[in-house]
């Protein structure tokens, strides 16, 4: 089990794929994420490390936290996190976690804390459908209704479906999808969103109901393990890792066989619709022969 990453939300945008479809992803970023601290099991009872990621004042971090820092040699941080990893997944204290720990294709899931909405009521909150609009109801066509029973137990149940704080929960998004990475820049894109608002802090962890990507590097995408390229695809576009569960638009042939085949069923149903046609007209025809002037005479006759 590898550890995860601290990503900062900035925004949503769009990427191409070759053939011009567009898919929609959220832009995350690393900034400077370090290791500053870790576990171990003979020692704390179990396996971990400590992450740190953003920059921080000093004046601004408690003293316990600028010591804990100092001893990492690493400048304080604005987010630390604890990932729990396998044994021979330990990090060094100090090293520098890039981009490349996620490959182009994988299935990611990313935890956050969600847009808060404040103060909501039971509709909105709790999508509640309200009471009548009229017949009765007065003021309160966005109530909740009632909330308890009687004397007995003469109190609102906890966890009651009421209007409340709605929003600024701990959230898990499962199962998201990498399509491109940046190491240079510290960019991860993620297909679709992902919880939180613009600016706040993510983890990012290897899917958990989902095996490991073979691609992916273990124990980490550390910096200096391999040469940071500037620019893994070209810009605005999707890579080839992450098209494999978007269909294929069909080839020139096949669109030219599909044609080929419509073409051919639209002759058959005409051909079939004239030999229907042709013996209403000789009908036709024969009756009005019927209706000669001699008819006429033979009939009178």
């Amino acid at each position: 089990m590898r550890t995860g990453v601290i990503a900062k939300k900035m925004g949503m945008t769009r990427l191409f794929q070759a053939d011009g479809r567009h898919v929609p992803v959220t832009v995350l970023q690393l900034e400077d994420v370090q290791v500053v601290g870790r576990r171990e099991s003979d020692r704390d009872g179990y396996t971990a490390v400590q992450l740190g990621a953003g920059k921080a004042k000093a004046k601004n971090v408690a003293k316990p936290q600028r010591g804990a820092f100092g001893k990492a040699s690493v400048e304080p941080k604005a987010r630390v996190v604890e990932f729990r990893v396998a044994e021979d997944a330990l990090l060094d204290v100090g090293a520098t976690i890039t981009a490349d720990h996620f490959v182009a294709g994988q299935m990611v899931d990313i935890q956050g804390v969600t847009q808060g909405k404040g103060f909501a009521g039971a509709m909105k909150r709790w999508n509640f459908g309200g009471l009548r609009a009229t017949h009765g109801v007065s003021v309160s066509h966005r109530s909740h209704g009632s909330t308890g029973n009687r004397q007995d137990p003469g109190r609102v149940f906890k966890n009651k479906k009421m209007a409340g704080h709605m929003g600024a929960r701990n959230r898990t998004q499962q199962n998201l999808e990498i399509v491109r990475t940046d190491a240079a820049r510290g960019l991860l894109f993620v297909k679709g969103s992902v919880p939180g608002s613009k600016g706040g802090w993510l983890s990012v962890t290897d899917a958990i109901k989902l095996p490991l990507d073979e691609r992916a590097p273990y124990p980490a995408g550390l910096l200096g393990d391999k040469e940071i390229v500037t620019e893994q695809a070209p810009a605005g576009f999707v890579e080839e890792g992450a098209v494999h569960e978007i269909p294929a638009l069909p080839s020139d042939e096949e669109v030219a066989a599909i044609a080929a085949e419509q073409e051919a069923g639209a002759a058959e149903a005409e051909a079939a619709a004239e030999a229907v046609e042709a013996p209403a007209e000789e009908n036709q025809n024969s009756d009005a022969a019927g209706d000669t002037p001699a008819a006429d005479e033979s009939k009178e006759g």
